[in-house]
């Protein structure tokens, strides 16, 4: 059995996970931070080990999926320095995902929603569709033969709302959160009412669109990311909510790439 890191690298947060023997002991997430040195990641790093009473230079290997580039490198200095393992980014060219990806440029699909589809094949099968819900909130489709198919990108709710506050002077900034309200009595309940149901008929409208393609009809719909979190209770075709769902998919492949 091994000790293997994973790293989920956001446009917002890094979310740390660090399995051991299969199963997810501890996480962490970090500022995704565009002016950290590997040095000051380095010392974060280690903090969050000792902080969990975990040894990093018992880590076997670390698997990163990364969509802000300009961190790879600092993130790769920081691994190597903190725990002196092999580490390997989704998108090297010695990772292997193991599913084919019908994009016109497979590149440009991002590694968390290629770590989602893995995760979401490995324990449902496919056809499925996978809902994540950050920063961006995305659809992601696993075909019948098990490819990653597409998908549809989304301003994520936070966003949309952010956009609202700058634009309109005198709208107060707010964060989506659930509400039975639809009817909001003041300024800021009215907004809240507005996101929150404005992102949950939303997805529940793009889902049923999905489920009324063929190949969908009776796929499962699996929800992860912090923010489905807050909406998922008034979604019903949601199937299940899971939260580690891109973490689970990198140790699908560090456990490949490092253990076999």
């Amino acid at each position: 059995m091994s000790n293997l890191l994973c790293i989920d690298v956001g446009n917002t947060q890094m979310v740390f996970g660090l399995f051991q023997n299969g199963k997810l002991t501890c996480h962490w997430r970090l500022s995704s931070s565009a002016h950290i040195t590997s040095d000051e990641l380095s010392w974060q790093l280690h903090g969050m080990f000792t902080q969990f009473h975990h040894d990093p230079k018992t880590m076997h290997g670390i698997m990163i999926a990364s969509v802000v580039p300009h961190l790879d490198t600092v993130l790769r200095e920081s691994c190597i320095q903190t725990c002196a393992c092999p580490t390997a980014f989704i998108g090297d060219s010695d990772v292997k995902t193991g599913m084919a990806v019908d994009y016109k440029n497979p590149r440009e699909v991002g590694a968390d929603r290629i770590a989602n589809a893995i995760a979401v094949r490995e324990s449902y099968g496919s056809p499925a569709i996978v809902l994540d819900c950050g920063t961006a909130t995305t659809f992601d489709l696993i075909n019948q033969q098990g490819h990653y198919a597409g998908g549809l990108i989304i301003p994520g709710m936070d966003i949309a709302l952010a956009a609202l506050c700058q634009r309109a002077a005198k709208l107060p900034e707010v964060s989506i959160t659930a509400t039975n309200t639809l009817i909001g009595r003041d300024t800021i309940s009215s907004m809240q009412a507005g996101s929150y149901w404005a992102a949950v008929d939303g997805l529940s409208g793009i889902i049923k669109r999905l489920h009324a393609l063929d190949e969908y009809r009776d796929a499962p719909v699996i929800a992860t990311g912090g923010l489905a979190e807050r909406i998922h209770t008034d979604i019903s075709s949601i199937t299940s909510l899971q939260p580690h769902l891109t973490l689970n998919g990198l140790y699908i492949l560090a456990e490949r790439h490092f253990t076999s």
